[in-house]
C-alpha cells in the first residue's frame, strides 16, 4: 500500500479530492489540521490505496517491472506522495497569495456576501494563468457565469396526477405556501385543475384552522390526519384530485420524533407519485446549513421552495446552499399575499437579488 496526502482548506474537501482520484474504497489513514509556515490553518486527508492503483492513477498505464529493491520503490513512492502533496499546496496558495490581490479581492467580497471559499476554489481553478485573473470586473463576470451554470430549476409540470409534500424547519411559511400553490393549481393556470389539501401537522396549535381557512376560501376538499394508516385512507379518499398538497409539522433539525415520523409518511406504499420539497427560508443562517439539509435530505428531496424572500436584502448564504447541495428549486414566495406573492424559480431572479447586494458592497 502507497500513502498519499491530500490537502485542503477543510477536511471534507481534502478527502473528497481523495475520492475523485481513487474512488470510494480509499482507506483513510488520518485527518489533521495543521498550521502552516504562512499562518493558516489547511487540513491534510491520509489515505491508503495499493501500489498498483496509485501509480496507473499517478502515471497512467506503466511497466510494473523493476530493477530497484522493494525498499528503494518504497522510498520513490513515498517522495511522490509528498511531492504532490507540496503542488496541491502550492496550488492553494496561489489562490490565497497576496501577490494575486485581484483574486484575493474578489474572493473576499464572495465571501463576504455568504459564498464558501471551498466553491470559490474550485471554480478558480481551472483560471490558472489566465488574463483574467488579473481583471477583477472580468473575474466577478465569470464567477457569476460559473454561479449561473451551477444553479438547478426544476420544471413546473401538471401532466400526471401528483402528489406535493412540504417539509421544512419551524416558521418557515409551508401553510402559506401551500396556499399560493392551492391558488395557483386551481384558479391562474391555462386549466383549472382539481386540488385538495392534506394536513399532517397535529403537533402546531390552529395548524388545521388555518389550512382550513384557505381550503374553505378556495372551495378546496381539506382533510387532516394524524397516522401512517390515515395518510393512507386520506390518499384513497383523494384518488380522482390532480394535486393533492400535503402539509407537514415544522422541524427542528434535532426534533428526532418528528423526522421519524416525517419518514414513515414519506415511506408510505403510495400508488402515484410523490414529491417531497423542501421549504427553505431565504433568511437562513450560514451556521445552520448544514444541519438542515443533512437531516432533510434522508427524506429524498425532489426540489427547493424558496420562502421569505422579502424579509432580507442578503442572499449570498442561500445562493451558497443551494450551490454546495445542488438541490433544484421550484418556487419563490416574495411575500405574504395568496396567491400574488408566488412566482416559478428563476436564477436570473436570485442573481439579480445577490448582484445588487455585491453591489451594495
Amino acid at each position: 500500500m502507497v500513502n498519499e496526502t491530500f490537502v485542503a482548506s477543510d477536511p471534507k474537501s481534502a478527502y473528497e479530492q481523495a475520492v475523485e482520484k481513487y474512488g470510494e474504497s480509499v482507506e483513510l489513514i488520518s485527518a489533521k489540521q495543521i498550521k502552516y509556515e504562512d499562518g493558516k490553518l489547511r487540513s491534510e486527508v491520509c489515505i491508503a490505496v495499493p501500489k498498483d492503483l496509485f501509480m496507473e492513477r499517478s502515471f497512467g498505464e506503466i511497466s510494473t517491472e523493476h530493477n530497484d529493491s522493494d525498499k528503494e520503490e518504497d522510498e520513490l513512492l513515498e517522495e511522490l506522495g509528498e511531492l504532490k502533496k507540496q503542488l496541491s499546496l502550492m496550488q492553494e496558495e496561489m489562490l490565497d497569495s497576496e501577490d494575486e490581490s485581484v483574486v484575493q479581492k474578489v474572493k473576499k467580497l464572495f465571501m463576504k456576501k455568504g459564498i464558501a471559499k471551498s466553491w470559490l476554489d474550485n471554480a478558480l481553478m481551472s483560471l490558472m494563468g489566465n488574463n483574467i485573473l488579473d481583471d477583477a470586473t472580468l473575474l466577478v463576470s465569470y464567477l457569476l457565469e460559473e454561479i449561473d451554470e451551477s444553479l438547478e430549476v426544476q420544471k413546473e409540470t401538471l401532466d400526471e396526477p401528483k402528489i406535493m409534500m412540504l417539509v421544512g424547519p419551524t416558521g418557515v411559511g409551508k401553510t402559506t405556501t401551500i396556499a399560493k400553490l392551492a391558488a395557483r393549481y386551481a384558479y391562474l393556470m391555462d386549466k383549472p385543475y382539481k386540488v385538495a389539501l392534506l394536513n399532517l401537522d397535529s403537533y402546531k396549535v390552529g395548524a388545521f384552522e388555518q389550512l382550513a381557512h384557505y381550503a374553505d376560501i378556495m372551495q378546496l376538499e381539506h382533510i387532516t390526519v394524524d397516522s401512517v394508516e390515515g395518510f393512507s385512507k386520506g390518499l384513497e379518499d383523494l384518488a380522482d384530485y390532480d394535486v393533492i398538497l400535503v402539509d407537514t409539522a415544522g422541524m427542528s433539525p434535532y426534533d428526532t420524533q418528528k423526522f421519524i415520523k416525517t419518514v414513515e409518511f414519506v415511506q408510505t406504499d403510495i400508488p402515484r407519485k410523490l414529491e417531497v420539497n423542501l421549504v427553505f427560508s431565504a433568511t437562513v443562517k450560514y451556521e445552520d446549513m448544514d444541519d438542515i439539509y443533512n437531516n432533510f435530505s434522508f427524506l429524498n428531496i425532489d426540489s427547493v421552495m424558496i420562502s421569505k424572500f422579502d424579509e432580507t436584502k442578503h442572499f449570498g448564504t442561500l445562493l451558497n446552499f443551494m450551490l454546495l447541495y445542488k438541490l433544484p428549486m421550484s418556487y419563490f414566495s416574495t411575500g405574504q399575499e395568496v396567491p400574488d406573492d408566488l412566482m416559478i424559480a428563476s436564477k436570473e431572479y436570485l442573481l439579480e437579488q445577490f448582484i445588487g447586494d455585491l453591489d451594495g458592497a
